[in-house]
């Protein structure tokens, strides 16, 4: 089984320094690259694939107006021509929007294919380039072969490193699927997420608490100088509210997701699909559904469930789920202001919420194309998604 621990760099300023060489480095190849497959294609529809543009790299570090390259890890600075050609590949299947260029303001990143070692007894972690090991937060130790790791820097300053271990370790195998061990789960707005046994999450809407100090801050930014460090000073300041929700996001929806996949009474869990980018252009409801986060929360539980030994199940996104009744009856004159419905065929009145749970689970395990969603073990596989708001 592979696994990603993540840890907090504490570097030196030497270290600092060297660091943000090497993300600039590999944001330029990045900007570079995606620049010359642009030309290329504009000049006669060739395509250059990552091989052609890594053969380049030696050239160009020859010279005397890119030797800077030279002081990096290749392999880091190779490893984004490898990133832009799955960028392409995922932009060819429309599975996500055509590559941008890099800004050294957004997130920064760059990943080391090989030769990332642990030090434990002195707290440090060596990389190419750092032999002499970079101070890390060793919360918690690991125990496998490490087989590459990702370096990163947020907005707000603060340098991480994910390490992808393989521990030798099989994924447990999954119980049969039975109805009585069984969830629907329904996400939502005005509840998290509503589950078949009647159970509802309230929806923390983090974002919304502190949307006002977020506002103030935005218009503070706007009137600093630009380029100045009183503007970069605000930036930081803005960056941090926007970390703290997403912090406060990313704990609660691992804890449920965590509390889900632990529960003893249940071996199985079925889902809707979702198209969370459709859903997005409903411009009242983009900033709610935003703050929710599904498809992360999604993408939680599925991994989870493939660590814990559940089943995982997702229906197709057209399936009727808060619209049909009990009965077999689709009412299709359903809006999304109705939250409790009374059917015109049997009579039976209806929470939408736990309706549509309860017609999750049913369609799961009744309908044949419902299958257990395989997950590679070496990350979490991530599905888009298209659901009515309910």
């Amino acid at each position: 089984m592979i696994k990603a621990f993540k840890y907090q760099l504490q570097p030196t300023k030497e270290q600092e320094v060297l660091l943000n060489n090497h993300f600039g480095c590999s944001r330029f190849v990045w900007n570079w690259a995606l620049s010359e497959k642009m030309k290329a294609y504009q000049l006669d529809k060739t395509n250059l694939s990552r091989y052609d543009l890594q053969a380049r790299l030696p050239i160009m570090k020859k010279q005397e107006e890119y030797s800077w390259l030279k002081e990096v890890n290749s392999l880091a600075i190779q490893s984004k021509l490898e990133d832009l050609d799955k960028a392409y590949t995922a932009f060819y299947k429309k599975k996500s929007d055509y590559p941008k260029f890099k800004s050294k303001k957004n997130k920064q990143s760059f990943r080391v294919p090989q030769n990332t070692k642990v030090d434990w007894d002195n707290k440090r972690v060596v990389i190419p380039k750092f032999l002499e090991g970079i101070k890390f937060d060793a919360h918690r130790k690991f125990e496998g072969k490490i087989s590459s790791s990702f370096v990163s820097k947020t907005p707000t300053g603060k340098y991480f490193i994910s390490i992808l271990v393989e521990d030798g370790k099989e994924l447990p195998s999954k119980p049969k699927i039975e109805e009585t061990k069984t969830i629907g789960i329904d996400l939502g707005i005005s509840y998290f997420a509503t589950i078949s046994n009647g159970k509802k999450i309230d929806n923390p809407r983090l974002l919304k608490i502190k949307l006002d100090r977020i506002r103030r801050e935005s218009k503070r930014l706007t009137r600093k100088q630009k380029e100045s460090n009183n503007r970069n000073k605000q930036r930081i300041k803005l960056a941090k509210l926007h970390e703290q929700v997403a912090n406060s996001r990313k704990d609660f929806q691992h804890k449920l997701s965590h509390k889900l996949t632990h529960d003893n009474q249940v071996d199985t869990i079925v889902m809707e699909t979702l198209s969370i980018k459709n859903m997005m252009k409903n411009k009242k409801l983009s900033r709610h559904i935003s703050d929710c986060s599904w498809y992360q929360f999604q993408t939680f539980l599925k991994y989870k469930c493939e660590w814990y030994g559940k089943n995982f199940i997702q229906i197709g996104k057209f399936e009727p789920s808060s619209k049909l009744c009990s009965c077999g009856k689709i009412n299709n004159e359903l809006t999304l202001k109705d939250r409790v419905w009374t059917c015109k065929n049997c009579g039976k009145t209806h929470d939408r919420d736990i309706l549509a749970s309860n017609n999750i689970k049913q369609i799961g395990l009744g309908q044949p194309k419902s299958k257990p969603v395989e997950i590679s073990n070496s990350k979490s596989m991530k599905q888009e998604t298209s659901k009515s708001l309910v």
